[in-house]
């Protein structure tokens, strides 16, 4: 971490569910930590010297998963956190919690798989713009405050504010997916308006 940075945003992904292990569809769905998901956290913990967060505003997005994150990694930070659901992941609607072996054969799916995902909208749910446009919302307020924050967050979210603040590195959502209790640490110097980024984790 940078020590001469006047403003940080650190972004951290869950810890995996079940349903991650399943590789199923899950966004809306409020899932907690699979056990395997919670041993992979307490080893990385012991492993990874995890950015200080004392004195950050803790956001989440209000899911199981993100608040167990929390517990583990900073269990101290628990009770100042604050939830935003815009940093939820994308809503799958009626894909949510089946795979693909279990979708691929219907209708629906294969019409919103074999188009434009970012603007195809998930039955019942949301397409990948309008996940995007949340988030870059709440992400907006944030990095406009003063102050320094830890928002834990998913995949989706984490890869689309990734990918937008910084284009020049011609990666895409799928290429800034990061791994579980894993992120970003995005700082900004004084008088620049330009975020630089590190990674957190290995």
């Amino acid at each position: 971490m940078k020590q001469d940075s006047v403003k940080t945003i650190l972004l951290f992904r869950h810890g995996m569910t079940e349903m991650n292990e399943r590789k199923a569809y899950c966004g809306s769905i409020d899932v907690p930590l699979s056990a395997s998901g919670i041993a992979d956290l307490i080893e990385k913990k012991s492993l990874f010297s995890y950015p200080d967060i004392k004195g950050f505003k803790v956001v989440h997005s209000g899911m199981k998963r993100t608040l167990q994150t929390i517990k583990i990694l900073y269990p101290n930070a628990c009770a100042g956190a604050v939830s935003n659901s815009s940093f939820k992941e994308i809503d799958f609607g009626v894909f949510e919690g089946l795979t693909y072996e279990e979708l691929k054969h219907r209708p629906d799916y294969k019409e919103w798989i074999s188009g434009d995902n970012e603007v195809n909208i998930c039955p019942g749910g949301e397409s990948g713009n309008m996940m995007k446009n949340r988030v870059l919302s709440a992400f907006s307020e944030i990095a406009e405050d003063s102050l320094s924050y830890a928002v834990f967050t998913h995949g989706g979210p984490i890869a689309c504010i990734m990918e937008y603040f910084f284009p020049e590195e011609n990666k895409n959502r799928w290429q800034w997916q990061c791994g579980f209790g894993e992120g970003y640490a995005l700082y900004r110097q004084e008088g620049n308006g330009k975020f630089l980024h590190e990674t957190i984790g290995f």
